[in-house]
C-alpha cells in the first residue's frame, strides 16, 4: 500500500517518517521523498495515529489525489534540481509528463490552481536556491554552477538571479550573512 506524505522533503524526513511507522509496527517496503510503501493495510486507527505523529514532525499524511499529484510534482522537482549529481539537462515538462503520465498542460493548471504560483516559477526559485548553495559551497565556479543547472550562459543565470534575489551573483557571494531559505518554505 503506498502512503503520500506531504512536506517530505530530505533525509532527516525520511528517518522521521520510518521512526512513525515502526512505532505503529507498519513495515514499509520503501520510504521515499513524499511517498511510502507499506507491507500491510493500514486501519483507520492506524492511519489517525500515523497521521498525528507525521504531524509532530511537520509532515502531512495526504488522501485527495490532486494534492497527491502536486506533491510527486514538487518532489520530482526537489529531487532533480538539489538531490541528484547529474547535470540538468533535460526538459522539466517533458520529463513531468512522462514521469507522472499526465498532459503538461494539465499538470501546469493544477499546479498553478492550487499552489498560485507556475510550475516554471517554483522550478526557478529552486533553482536559484541551489545556486546559492553551490555559491556558499565555493567548490564551483559561476561558470560551472551554470553548465550544472542548464543555463544557455552565465548571463542568463546571472539574469534569473538577479530578478529573483535583488542581487547579482557576485554580490551575493560577497555578503558576510548567505541567507537561504528551506527547501519546504520555497514556491
Amino acid at each position: 500500500m503506498k502512503l503520500y506524505i506531504k512536506y517530505m522533503v530530505s533525509n532527516r524526513c525520511k528517518i522521521a517518517v520510518r521512526d512513525e511507522l515502526k512505532k505503529l509496527g507498519l513495515h514499509f517496503i520503501v520510504v521515499d521523498l513524499g511517498v511510502v510503501e507499506i507491507m500491510e493495510n493500514i486501519s483507520m486507527e492506524k492511519r489517525m495515529l500515523l497521521r498525528q505523529g507525521l504531524l509532530i514532525s511537520g509532515l502531512e499524511l495526504m488522501d485527495d489525489k490532486k494534492a497527491i499529484l502536486i506533491e510527486k510534482i514538487k518532489t520530482i522537482i526537489i529531487e532533480m534540481i538539489h538531490h541528484s549529481e547529474e547535470i540538468i539537462k533535460i526538459n522539466f515538462s517533458d520529463y513531468l509528463s512522462e514521469k507522472l503520465e499526465h498532459n503538461y498542460t494539465y499538470l501546469a493548471n493544477l499546479f498553478s490552481e492550487v499552489q498560485g504560483t507556475t510550475i516554471e516559477q517554483f522550478i526557478i526559485s529552486h533553482k536559484i536556491e541551489r545556486i546559492k548553495e553551490l555559491m556558499i559551497y565555493g567548490e564551483l565556479n559561476i561558470t560551472e554552477i551554470a553548465w550544472k543547472m542548464n543555463y544557455s550562459s552565465v548571463a542568463h543565470l546571472s539574469s534569473q538571479f538577479k530578478k529573483v534575489t535583488g542581487l547579482s551573483p557576485s554580490h551575493f557571494k560577497q555578503l558576510k550573512d548567505k541567507r537561504r531559505n528551506p527547501i519546504e518554505d520555497i514556491g
